[in-house]
């Protein structure tokens, strides 16, 4: 239907050049298929709400405002409320990072820590290396200011400016970089002279295997301090506590702190001075307990969904088998292309998962997809992934079939 009152084309002309960069998240509309109860959904990378600790937030709402009310409802410093960077600063410490308070800036989620980082130290025209495939968000972030990609894989170009990096249970991939790969990463980091933005949003979600270490504590290791290092982590509540608070943080060299604290002051002022305080006071007391819940729940669905790949995919298709965070990577046969799977999968079988080459700022493979095990109910997921598979077979069937016929 064509709108009775058409936009003018006077604003055409009036946006910035960097909006041509711009683009919308396809994660962000597939979301909306959350709202269709008949659809089988693999395709939201975020955390099950019935995991959310609703009753302790709801009464710390509660009592801080009726301790602390004035405080909690006035504006509050840019850097963050004070207890929640120490607290912060100290997990990251007892994690092998040692650092201060001093070091920590609280950001309305990782999310915006990635914005900000990217306003920091990008111009346009600069490199930045990231994985095939990396995290479509950060991307988002990273597109306003206009860099060129580099695949982190191939060789360093010269002149690169920093380096993107999941290395735990990445999204959308779940692979989790051995200590290997993150001491050679601290290595080029180090020979070409470019720094490392380590998002840290899944690494409190093992449910498997052992921890391997921070590469900023890696770093910390080599330099002898965090003022010394060249990585710079991001962490965020949105992934364990509720994404909602938007609350996340940027661990870095103090000088780095305080030049996000000045981009910060541009942007929001601060992060939501209630939400800090409510946040503070859930970590401060049974948090490690928390997350035990979390992970025997992701460990569940993970456990679910491998199984039902194994029991359902026909041959030539393969997947990841991470252990932790919320995704598994599936990859296709050569021809096949997921952005048309993804059609026929919601009209044949009402199930939806994202695609994968949105993932990939170079050199994409269509014949990839992303599934998150993290939201469907236990016994959707078999189920989910049964359609799942009878969609690919018939599709693998279909060009076996014109292949025979052109042959």
């Amino acid at each position: 239907m064509t709108s009775p009152n058409p936009p003018s084309p006077f604003w055409e002309d009036r946006f910035s050049p960097r909006m041509a960069h711009v683009r919308a998240s396809e994660i962000r509309e597939l979301l909306k298929l959350l709202d269709q109860p008949d659809i089988l959904s693999f395709a939201g990378g975020i955390p099950d709400p019935t995991l959310f600790p609703v009753e302790r937030i709801q009464s710390f709402y509660a009592e801080i405002l009726a301790d602390s009310g004035q405080q909690a409802l006035q504006y509050s410093v840019s850097e963050g409320l004070p207890a929640l960077r120490r607290w912060v600063a100290e997990r990251m410490t007892r994690a092998g990072a040692p650092c201060d308070a001093e070091n920590i800036v609280i950001t309305a989620g990782s999310q915006q820590a990635l914005d900000l980082l990217g306003k920091l130290f990008l111009a346009a025209g600069d490199t930045v290396l990231v994985e095939r495939p990396t995290y479509l968000g950060a991307l988002g972030a990273f597109n306003a200011y206009e860099p060129t990609y580099a695949d982190l894989g191939g060789e360093t170009p010269s002149g690169a400016r920093l380096a993107y990096v999941v290395p735990d249970f990445a999204n959308p991939t779940g692979r989790t970089l051995t200590r290997l790969e993150r001491l050679k990463l601290l290595d080029r980091a180090s020979e070409g002279e470019f720094l490392i933005i380590e998002d840290g949003a899944y690494r409190e979600l093992r449910f498997a295997g052992t921890d391997e270490p921070m590469l900023l504590a890696l770093d910390i290791a080599r330099t002898g301090s965090i003022e010394h290092a060249r990585t710079i982590f991001c962490g965020t509540f949105s992934k364990t506590l509720s994404p909602a608070l938007r609350l996340g943080w940027i661990c870095a060299p103090t000088p780095v702190v305080d030049r996000i604290v000045l981009l910060k002051q541009g942007a929001d002022l601060h992060a939501s001075t209630i939400n800090q305080m409510v946040a503070e006071r859930i970590v401060s007391e049974g948090y490690d307990q928390h997350l035990g819940r979390l992970r025997a729940a992701y460990r569940e669905r993970n456990s679910a969904i491998q199984d039902a790949l194994a029991r359902h995919m026909p041959m030539g298709v393969t997947w990841t088998k991470p252990q932790g965070g919320m995704f598994v990577w599936v990859t296709l046969p050569e021809g096949l292309d997921g952005a048309r799977l993804l059609e026929a999968a919601l009209a044949e079988a009402r199930v939806a998962f994202v695609p994968g080459a949105p993932f990939f700022a170079v050199g994409a493979q269509a014949n990839t997809l992303r599934l998150s095990y993290s939201l469907p109910p236990l016994d959707a997921i078999d189920e989910g992934v049964r359609r799942l598979a009878r969609v690919i077979e018939d599709r693998m069937a279909s060009r076996y079939s014109a292949a025979m016929v052109a042959g």
